[in-house]
């Protein structure tokens, strides 16, 4: 009796409703048996679409239908489970099994029960937030297709303050990926860019048609980049009446035409990020890695004045807090130095918010995500990109920094020149003559 009961407890966990159709309710057991042969026939099918084409598996799991299709799936196979794991330590009939293997027989089965019924059921959980989280950050929207083969993605960093009327860009960059490849190349924007150009049929840049504020001025303190976003939010909203129903704002639309007059490049999208919420990203992802390459200052609060202590050279893992103050951090340091570090805060989050952690720690990355994101990427292109994402990941994330080193004078700028480093840089790679 021994030797059966550990056998039933064994079957029930491989196949579910064998144990039944062995020694007990046949009709439960067929039952059981049925279900999960779909279960394995689906996940099969999955797997083998996911192999041949990746981007259809992963739509429909970033999909709202699809989510809460699958979260009805693992509930309804965390309960059948439920019933016949619970049926099974009934056909055992421990009572007859000997004394010493009782009580290890009952906590074995408990077990299994507890992996197979809590993985099921924490996955209709994780479904049914995902959907949430997915509904309340991305758009219903069109698609829009890559230009000269690339997505070109406008990345704000925002940083609202008590100190200052709305929120101001802290960070500007384009993030240009190639559609077939995944190479990412980061264009980072210094935000004291002046007499900015706009694109072709911009709103307002038919208020400055020759750059921002380089006739008469703006209507701002500082007519620099990063003032457009304030500008067009808080002074000329009108400019952008249909801005805010398309999930987006003025001040975004303003500042993506600018980023484009600027690279010369076809933004199709905008991820806005709010510093003031950054760091609980990055306490939900359990901290980032950053190898420091010279001292940083970490403040008192945010004037930028007192520091508090200094980030030593050398692999640091930070949290929020320490991350935040890493990327924006002033004293000592110019504008330039904080753009290579947020560019590589950016490239350090990307290696290590792999699934596997977004998906172990998933409940605070969703609940961080709804406070800090702002996209107008669709949901519908969710699919795309994750699969994208997963060719850049392997790939070095190339970068463009607009600075003087690089021949960019914030105050003078030559765009055109500025465009036709863009270009050379984003230009593929020309293919190896074959030996004759």
């Amino acid at each position: 009796m021994t030797t059966r009961a550990w056998w039933l407890v064994v079957l029930n966990f491989v196949l579910p409703g064998s144990a039944q159709v062995l020694a007990g309710n046949r009709r439960l057991g067929r039952f059981g048996l049925r279900a999960t042969l779909i279960l394995i026939t689906i996940a099969i099918i999955a797997g083998a679409i996911y192999l041949l084409w990746p981007t259809v598996v992963l739509t429909v799991f970033t999909n709202t239908i699809g989510l809460w299709a699958a979260a009805v799936v693992l509930a309804f196979y965390a309960l059948t489970w439920l019933v016949l794991t619970v049926n099974t330590l009934g056909l055992i009939n421990l009572v007859k099994a000997a004394p010493g293997a009782r009580p290890l027989i009952a906590a074995f089965s408990a077990a299994l029960m507890v992996v197979v019924c809590g993985t099921a059921g924490y996955g209709a959980f994780v479904a049914t937030s995902a959907s949430g989280f997915l509904s309340s950050v991305f758009v219903a929207g069109p698609s829009e297709p890559p230009v000269d083969g690339r997505y070109n993605i406008l990345l704000l960093g925002g940083d609202a303050g008590a100190d200052r009327d709305g929120l101001r860009p802290d960070s500007l960059s384009v993030v240009s990926i190639d559609a077939t490849t995944g190479q990412a190349t980061t264009i980072s924007l210094p935000r004291n860019l002046e007499d900015v150009p706009f694109s072709a049929g911009s709103s307002l840049g038919a208020l400055y048609p020759e750059g921002y504020g380089s006739i008469d001025g703006c209507d701002v303190s500082a007519c620099m980049l990063n003032s457009i976003f304030t500008e067009a939010e808080l002074k000329r909203p009108e400019y952008y009446p249909n801005a805010t129903a398309e999930g987006s704002s003025p001040g975004i639309q303003a500042t993506l035409e600018a980023a484009q007059g600027i690279t010369g490049l076809t933004i199709q999208y905008f991820v806005l990020i709010d510093m003031q919420g950054f760091s609980d990203l990055i306490d939900a992802l359990g901290g980032v890695d950053i190898d420091v390459q010279n001292r940083v200052p970490v403040h008192t609060d945010e004037s930028f004045s007192e520091v508090l202590f200094w980030f030593e050279p050398g692999m640091q893992h930070m949290d929020g807090y320490h991350a935040l103050w890493f990327a924006r951090s002033r004293h000592g340091t110019s504008d330039y130095d904080r753009m290579q570090r947020q560019t590589q805060m950016q490239e350090a989050l990307l290696a290590q918010a792999s699934p596997a952690n977004v998906l172990t720690k998933f409940q605070g990355v969703a609940a961080a995500g709804t406070r800090v994101v702002k996209t107008d990427v669709p949901q519908g292109m969710l699919g795309y990109f994750v699969n994208l994402a997963a060719k850049t990941k392997e790939l070095p994330v190339q970068s463009v920094p607009l600075i003087p080193e690089n021949g960019v004078d914030p105050e003078d700028p030559d765009y055109a020149a500025i465009q036709a480093m863009i270009a050379a840089a984003l230009a593929p790679a020309p293919r190896a003559t074959p030996a004759p």
